[in-house]
């Protein structure tokens, strides 16, 4: 059971980092390879601390 719970939690983490990084040229960030690499693999801590990563990375979801 827990096994199933650890590949559902890691499955919507890439799902969101995949996500972010398709739309990442609709945020407001600066269009770098390793900003695009580090916002999009620290984006739960970020979307929890963040107001403005919240916004930016709603624009990268929706297409």
């Amino acid at each position: 059971m827990i096994n199933l719970l650890v590949f559902v939690l890691l499955g919507a983490y890439g799902y969101g980092a995949w996500k972010f990084w398709k739309g990442f040229e609709r945020t407001n960030f600066n269009r770098s390879l390793p900003n695009r690499i580090a916002l999009a693999l620290l984006w739960p801590a970020l979307i929890i601390a963040n107001p403005s990563y919240r916004k930016n990375f709603t624009k990268a979801l929706k297409g």
